[in-house]
């Protein structure tokens, strides 16, 4: 996974103070006022919370502006970051699902027709 869309960014088109939030909620897909809410308990019971937040705000690069094509290549992306091996699953399923469905257009045309039948064996 060295894909661009793999890495963390600071998003700072949603951004309230560096993005680092927002990067967070693009990069896990958990809403940035979880994140928020997170950071403010972390500072307050270790004190650990506002460092942390601007550590990963100098240390993260920007978000690129057209990184995604639409919301459903986002969701797709989030889903390949928390699980690739769920999300390889998956895309395999749909494509013996494809494949299965192809299969079964292909045999209703080609039992109905003979002449087509013997092209595509002749192909073979």
């Amino acid at each position: 996974m060295t894909s661009e869309r793999t890495k963390f960014y600071r998003d700072k088109q949603n951004a309230k103070l560096m993005g680092v939030c927002s990067g967070l909620e693009d990069y896990t897909g958990i809403d940035a006022i979880w994140w928020r809410l997170a950071f403010v308990i972390l500072t307050i019971s270790t004190g650990f919370g506002i460092p942390a937040y601007f550590a990963l705000g100098f240390l993260s690069s920007k978000k690129p502006p057209h990184l995604y094509v639409d919301a459903q290549e986002q969701k797709y992306w989030q889903r390949v970051r928390q699980s690739p091996k769920r999300t390889a699953r998956e895309i395999r399923a749909r494509f013996r699902d494809i494949d299965r469905r192809l299969a079964e257009v292909e045999t209703y045309y080609v039992t109905g027709n003979r002449s087509l039948s013997a092209e595509i064996e002749q192909l073979r």
